[in-house]
């Protein structure tokens, strides 16, 4: 996520290039065959532009509607998590009668932080982050999932046989916040803690698998694919279509004016369609971008940031200081 003042224009200009290019090509086609080779049954009614530009507008506004709800409601599950993750060190400090038995809860649940933000960076084929603009913006962030291996996180918080267990299961997360509760039974058991603690603690772990459904509903389910290419073909269209219809239009504007473009009024519709060309399809860029918050771009969820500060505030309840390293954010983009 972008945590700093803004993007530079420079920065917009270079991710969206290509799309400024496709406009450029678009806008200069039809005007050199209209003056060069005077093919001027090219034009087409200006109305028909202005219908298709105006059911294009309300396809891509509703696109990055509902692309910015899905990012709103990643960040309110991650938010949730740390209100959660909180709540849990506090009652892993105080409810067990043994510290030990506290401090081996809160490593099971940043073990369980871990899994779950490895999960949700994996890779799935709806994603956006293999396309030549994003890979390119690499250059200016890292993402930690994809630098270290998940066995190698993990064995900061699990002993060995754990490790092996976990990364053997069908669902990691799922695996762990089992044992959690399994744990949760042993200390009732041992009467290390009581009947209510007991009720509280799993009250924390039915929300947790809450919010990991919440998660794993926004990254298993992408933006609806009927959606996706209506929205591709609409702006696609309208920017083919675009100077066509504004061809006679800069072209009657030659009776109005002298001088130097008298006659030549025909050569704005390269930079007017261009730019409004470049308008529509940057946006349909960043609704793109943005419809998919956990699969590593710019623009998602910081959930290794989120993760490192659950973990210091934990291991600061217990009196502990945590080892976790904070990177500093390379132009402004953390993860």
């Amino acid at each position: 996520m972008h945590l700093g003042k803004s993007y530079s224009l420079f920065e917009f200009t270079l991710w969206s290039r290509r799309q400024l290019y496709a406009s450029l090509a678009c806008g200069s086609l039809p005007v050199l065959l209209y003056q060069f080779l005077g093919l001027k049954w090219l034009s087409i009614p200006v109305s028909v532009v202005v219908l298709l530009g105006t059911a294009t507008s309300f396809i891509v506004g509703f696109r990055n509607v509902q692309t910015y709800g899905r990012a709103l409601e990643a960040q309110q599950i991650w938010t949730e998590i740390l209100s959660l993750s909180r709540g849990l060190g506090v009652m892993a400090r105080d409810f067990p009668a043994a510290p030990a038995a506290g401090r081996e809860l809160v490593l099971r649940h940043c073990a369980w932080l871990t899994a779950l933000r490895y999960q949700l960076r994996s890779p799935r084929v709806w994603e956006n982050t293999g396309k030549a603009a994003n890979m390119e913006y690499r250059k200016y962030y890292q993402v930690p999932e994809w630098e270290t291996s998940l066995e190698l996180a993990l064995s900061r918080y699990l002993p060995q046989a754990a490790l092996d267990s976990v990364l053997h299961a069908e669902n990691r997360t799922t695996r762990l916040l089992a044992t959690q509760a399994a744990e949760f039974k042993r200390l009732l058991t041992t009467d290390e803690i009581s009947n209510a603690f007991y009720l509280e603690l799993g009250g924390v772990i039915r929300s947790l698998f809450v919010q990991q459904g919440r998660a794993e509903r926004v990254k298993e389910y992408p933006y609806p694919r009927q959606y996706e290419v209506i929205n591709k073909l609409f702006v696609s269209t309208f920017c083919l279509l675009l100077p066509f219809g504004i061809l006679t239009e800069f072209e009657k504007l030659n009776a109005s004016v002298t001088g130097v473009m008298h006659g030549h009024m025909i050569w704005l519709v390269i930079p007017f369609s261009t730019m409004i060309s470049w308008m529509y399809l940057a946006l349909e860029q960043v609704g793109e971008s943005t419809e998919n918050p956990f699969e590593g771009n710019a623009n998602d969820v910081p959930m290794a940031r989120i993760c490192r500060k659950i973990e210091r505030e934990l291991m600061d309840m217990l009196g502990e200081k945590s080892d976790v390293v904070e990177p500093a954010a390379a132009h402004g983009i953390v993860l």
